[in-house]
């Protein structure tokens, strides 16, 4: 089976970078008042597709003059590239139910966006429904240009059958400190239960960090982003600790250096793997699996660890000529009710707060994916920050060099990365 592909990729990150530049608007003049007719776009992903077409008629049926028209994101290298040249083509759609916090401050450098917080209710609604980790989401002049929807928050799984192979215990595993898990994985590989105790993808994709390295760093630092005020946070002892614990995992051929072509995990390749909720489902009839966060130096609580979030949000582009039937339908999709539909359709967790004191009967009647619940209100999100593609792209040849392929010193490596980034978000 294969891993849930990422929407962003290398190929459209250069795309992403070279598109025009002009500032993202509020909603004003006719469209920001204008009701009627819309198009939205979501994934192409089937769980994702029946939560669209079921909300879809859900308004349509309450509001016959304001119909939606929806359908997947047309097909293209990425869903980013797709929307970077609709916004250059000012033929984006009104919603776009598949935006990556990742391309939010490009699109917004296009003028593609819509600032949401200049609907009357948009920041209150947001911050409402959200809570706090909605401030993680603002852009730079403290404004929404995107809605917080949906979050994959990514643990480790863990096979079973191959720890009960090994003599370890496949019910409670140690795996809490990196002490534990260093313990864990030599034994692991040198019994012979598994060829790798972990296979994250080695490659040197700008995203593949936030499956490796920062849920282990989110975990570390208690919730700090890779950049906060306008500054790299990482070449820290705590960036330091996070470093040099996955360079001896590569260091003792713990984790493949080589790129695996297929689901490492689902193929007995590797004993762990680090995924989100979306795993649950895809894994069920494969492995025989159990969770626990992501290890920290000392062994965090688990009520206590933050991770990586793997968000998908929503974003109103400006080429929307009826905005305040827009605003309306993101706030229905995104409404109690809908986020119910989107919970028991996709097992993806919505970005609302008290999440599982929300929507009690689904957890108790999916318990699989009750920890991740839990886990979705301690999530650290990428930084929004101007150049965020070509930021994580520098963090990550970083990372390939000194921490994969073990060249040269952690300290200083993170400290000449920083320098790059810091450099690449002062530029407008």
């Amino acid at each position: 089976m294969a891993r849930r592909l990422l929407t962003v990729t290398a190929a459209s990150a250069t795309a992403i970078l070279a598109l025009s530049a002009c500032a993202s608007g509020g909603a004003s003049g006719d469209a920001a008042t204008s009701r009627g007719p819309i198009t939205i776009w979501y994934s192409n992903n089937e769980s994702e597709i029946a939560w669209g077409k079921q909300m879809v008629e859900a308004w349509n049926t309450k509001n016959p003059d304001e119909k939606v028209k929806a359908q997947e994101i047309p097909a293209g290298k990425s869903s980013e590239e797709v929307i970077g040249a609709a916004i250059t083509a000012g033929n984006a759609p009104c919603l776009v139910f598949n935006t990556a916090p990742v391309a939010v401050p490009q699109f917004e450098k296009q003028g593609g966006l819509v600032n949401l917080s200049s609907f009357k209710d948009g920041t209150a609604y947001i911050e409402k429904r959200t809570g706090d980790a909605a401030a993680q989401y603002k852009s730079a002049d403290g404004k929404f240009y995107q809605m917080p929807w949906k979050s994959n928050p990514v643990m480790i799984f863990y096979n079973k059958d191959m720890f009960a192979k090994a003599g370890l215990d496949p019910e409670n595993p140690k795996l809490a400190t990196y002490d534990e898990f260093l313990a864990t994985s030599r034994t692991l590989v040198e019994s012979g239960a598994a060829p790798n105790a972990i296979y994250p993808a080695p490659t040197s994709q700008f995203f593949q960090s936030w499956f490796d390295f920062y849920p282990l760093y989110a975990a570390e630092t208690g919730g700090t982003q890779l950049i906060e005020d306008g500054k790299s946070t990482f070449n820290t002892p705590d960036g330091a600790k996070v470093a040099e614990f996955w360079k001896t995992l590569y260091a003792e051929g713990l984790a493949g250096k080589e790129q695996y072509q297929g689901d490492s995990f689902a193929d007995g390749q590797a004993a762990m793997s680090i995924v989100g909720p979306w795993a649950v489902s895809v894994y069920k009839d494969a492995v025989n699996w159990g969770a626990v966060p992501v290890p920290t130096s000392e062994g965090t609580p688990a009520q206590e660890t933050f991770t990586f979030s793997d968000a998908k949000n929503v974003g109103m582009f400006t080429a929307c000529k009826n905005q305040a039937t827009a605003w309306d339908v993101l706030k229905f999709a995104t409404s109690e009710e809908q986020d119910g539909q989107l919970l028991d359709l996709t097992g993806q967790m919505p970005l609302r707060q008290d999440l599982t004191t929300v929507f009690p009967e689904y957890f108790a009647a999916n318990p699989a994916y009750e920890q991740f619940g839990d886990q979705a209100s301690r999530t650290v999100e990428v930084p929004n920050v101007p150049n965020s593609v070509a930021a994580w792209q520098a963090f990550r040849d970083m990372y390939t060099k000194t921490v994969i392929s073990g060249e040269g010193e952690i300290p200083a490596a993170l400290d000449g990365a920083a320098a790059k980034i810091d450099k690449l978000i002062a530029q407008p």
